[in-house]
């Protein structure tokens, strides 16, 4: 369904007296979703999920590499061709709050993309209230309540399943949930999480969740793969249960290791794996790995040398990295947090 293809993007500084360096924002990615199917892609803030979520979404262009929608190159498409293309993979905000404008009801927000893109026409009215009915239904909203409702009188969660149904209006192949939990209560965050999987089955949907919550993660792509993004550039990528279970690069085990501990395994256990704290120094950048700076195992090969992605072991995982280090990190941690 969408295919990345070493797509770069660089986001150049400001000139002037205080100018700031530019910003590799994505490196040489690749990475493949097949239809119906699922990824998580995990990564702190900063690294470039976001901009590879949009860049998918036709939000925003690319400086090299390509993008394939359906095996379709979206470098050569024309302007219609690619406005078609592109409604084939819609985006979920992360923020339901602005994702909405304050002024408009729910009606027109779900209404006003049905007009744009099918080019329908006022005299169509009565098919796409009955289409707006139908996806605030699929989404778990009562549409009697909520069609003429303005966002600012719904709940965070209420905001956020209209924006998935927003999503939903020109019927797309592939949703791209860009911190779809981060911004509403905890108590919430599961229902949202089992209605993009829900929806994910029932559609046959393709979804790419961005996310730092590991176990939101692993609750959508269970049964998917997971990608591991530092610094632009993917680290490790492999089968979700897997990664999680056995991590085997540092930074992976360094974000597992995050993960708040409910029972079972000390905070400062050896199962725990705690990186050096970042230095940012205006300019320079390591010449080999990009994390040799911040793991405790680097030594001069990693700092001079840069690790490409490769296969591990016997299955499909792919990790970049000079001295793996195989644990059973935190898998209980994981497990800990799908339960609270």
């Amino acid at each position: 369904m969408i295919e990345v293809v070493d797509l770069t993007r660089t986001f150049r500084g400001a000139g002037g007296l205080f100018a700031q360096n530019d910003v590799q924002a994505l490196r040489k990615v690749s990475l493949k979703v097949e239809r119906g199917a699922a990824l998580g892609l995990i990564g702190e803030s900063g690294c470039g999920k976001t901009t590879l979520g949009r860049i998918v979404c036709g939000l925003e262009t690319f400086d090299g590499g390509d993008v394939l929608i359906d095996n379709q190159s979206v470098k050569t498409l024309g302007d219609r061709a690619r406005r078609k293309v592109f409604r084939k993979v819609q985006l979920i905000h992360q923020d339901p709050y602005s994702a909405l404008n304050p002024t408009r009801d729910i009606a027109h927000a779900l209404i006003d993309p049905l007009r744009i893109q099918a080019r329908l026409t006022r005299r169509d009215s009565t098919w796409v209230k009955q289409r707006a009915v139908e996806l605030l239904s699929l989404v778990g909203l009562d549409p009697q309540e909520t069609l003429y409702k303005f966002p600012h009188q719904l709940s965070g969660g209420q905001r956020q399943r209209v924006v998935i149904a927003r999503a939903l209006t020109v019927e797309p192949e592939a949703l791209i949930a860009d911190e779809a939990v981060s911004m509403i209560d905890v108590s919430l965050r599961l229902g949202v999480l089992h209605l993009l999987a829900t929806l994910r089955r029932e559609l046959n949907l393709a979804i790419v969740l961005i996310t730092h919550d590991v176990a939101a993660a692993r609750y959508v792509a269970h049964d998917g793969e997971l990608a591991v993004i530092y610094k632009g550039e993917i680290v490790e990528k492999g089968k979700t249960d897997s990664i999680i279970s056995a991590p085997v690069h540092p930074y992976t085990q360094a974000l597992l290791s995050a993960v708040p501990v409910l029972r079972g395994l000390e905070v400062d256990g050896p199962d725990r794996y705690i990186p050096e704290p970042e230095v940012q120094v205006q300019g320079a950048e390591p010449a080999g790995c990009l994390f040799s700076t911040r793991c405790v195992f680097a030594d001069d090969h990693c700092r001079g040398h840069h690790p490409d992605l490769s296969r591990w072991g016997d299955g499909d995982r792919l990790m970049a990295c000079f001295k793996p280090q195989e644990r059973q990190v935190v898998a209980v941690a994981v497990d800990d947090a799908m339960e609270a």
